[in-house]
């Protein structure tokens, strides 16, 4: 089969790579109709994940018709249209039974690596390293779904893949991201960054009862979708100073939860932190640019909480912790549990509360992958969101 592979640092190509095969009773084969490329891809793609090997398939928002089941799938059979979560979850080990599905204890093979580096490893990952895993991701033709049982949503219905696809990463993220603000009715929720996944924890404030939505960005189209489709203020960071126009517009409070959905490749108009962050980055003394982090604790009202969506690689610093400490903050973060908010933020698709593919710029061939992650990744010809359609 086709399949986009990372081969190094900005180098990803469309090789031949054999046809995914069951491998246990619990696995589904896959034949995919779209996938989309996440911000999160750009961390492979820039060289910010460590343990990627050569010829590793990408790829974790993936949707499309299963093929072949495993002996012990009892829930999907041949010819059911499904979108696949991004995490691999097993539905039986003392997280999932939590519901903390990204926090499964079963699903990553090579857990003792993630364990050295993080204290304990979550759950495996589609196309996302091989410390999470190693799992063939869903840039390709075909994918290899583990634990079929526990992971794809059915859909049932007619619905374009287009206003369905997201429920395999960002609208449930952007949702997650919101719900762990803790959100009370008329709360004032500031939301840096207006890529994919800032545009649905946008959306989610409002459905969780936040009274004003602030969005903050450099990127004039992200900017606009952010007003326009989520209805929120914006502040251009490149312009004016983002601590000082948030106390302006919330009286000199604060706002009431933040959300950081940047996470390690922050940018920043020519703070003293974000030159120091890109210096060691550039050399590989640091994977994280940890701007956008930093500002928000420094933002956030007293007694407030932050929410952190944005993926952060390994030991961003200068967190100034005292002021975290010092104003009483709470901070929530976490690769999303996907299966806890399938099916609900489904069933507010299907009634019609939300058409999720307002974010999509971008319809391009498999073939033409290796030029789109350039186009997202330098925020060129107005893109905000990539479809791939094998």
């Amino acid at each position: 089969m086709k399949a986009l592979c990372w081969h190094g640092t900005g180098d990803v190509r469309v090789d031949t790579v054999d046809d995914p095969k069951i491998q246990e009773p619990t696995d589904a084969i896959v034949r995919i109709t779209a996938s989309g490329i996440c911000g999160s891809d750009l961390h492979l793609f820039d060289g910010f994940m460590p343990t990627m090997e050569k010829g590793d398939v990408l790829g974790h928002e993936p949707m499309g018709v299963v093929v072949e089941v495993g002996a012990s799938v009892n829930k999907l059979k041949v010819g059911d249209r499904v979108v696949v979560p991004f995490t691999i979850s097993c539905g039986n080990c003392f997280f999932c039974k939590k519901t903390l599905f990204s926090c499964c204890d079963t699903s990553n093979p090579n857990a003792e690596i993630a364990r050295k580096a993080m204290g304990h490893s979550p759950a495996g990952l589609f196309g996302f390293s091989h410390m999470l895993g190693g799992f063939a991701g869903g840039q390709a033709e075909f994918l290899r779904v583990p634990f079929a049982d526990v992971g794809p949503i059915k859909i049932e219905s007619d619905l374009p893949d287009e206003k369905v696809l997201f429920l395999s990463d960002i609208f449930p993220t952007g949702y997650m991201a919101a719900e762990n603000c803790d959100i009370e009715p008329g709360d004032t929720v500031a939301v840096w960054g207006c890529g994919p996944v800032a545009q649905f924890a946008i959306q989610s404030a409002w459905m969780l009862k936040a009274g004003r939505v602030i969005a903050i960005d450099r990127v004039p189209e992200r900017l606009a979708m952010a007003r326009e489709k989520g209805k929120a203020e914006t502040i251009d960071f490149s312009k004016e100073d983002v601590y000082d126009r948030l106390q302006e517009m919330t009286s000199g409070r604060g706002p009431d939860r933040c959300i950081d959905a940047v996470g390690c490749e922050a940018h920043a108009a020519g703070s003293v932190d974000a030159v120091l962050d890109a210096a060691k980055a550039a050399v590989m003394l640091t994977t994280d640019r940890a701007h956008v982090l930093r500002e928000a604790i420094r933002c956030c009202r007293k007694g407030g909480s932050i929410s952190v969506p944005g993926a952060y690689v390994g030991f961003p610093d200068k967190i100034p912790f005292g002021a975290f400490m010092n104003k009483g903050l709470t901070m929530k973060s976490g690769q999303t549990h996907m299966q806890r908010y399938m099916k609900p933020l489904l069933g507010k698709i299907e009634r019609g509360e939300i058409d999720p593919s307002f974010v999509i710029t971008h319809k391009v061939k498999l073939a033409d992958a290796p030029e789109a992650y350039k186009t997202f990744r330098d925020k060129k010809d107005g893109c905000i969101k990539v479809v791939l359609q094998p």
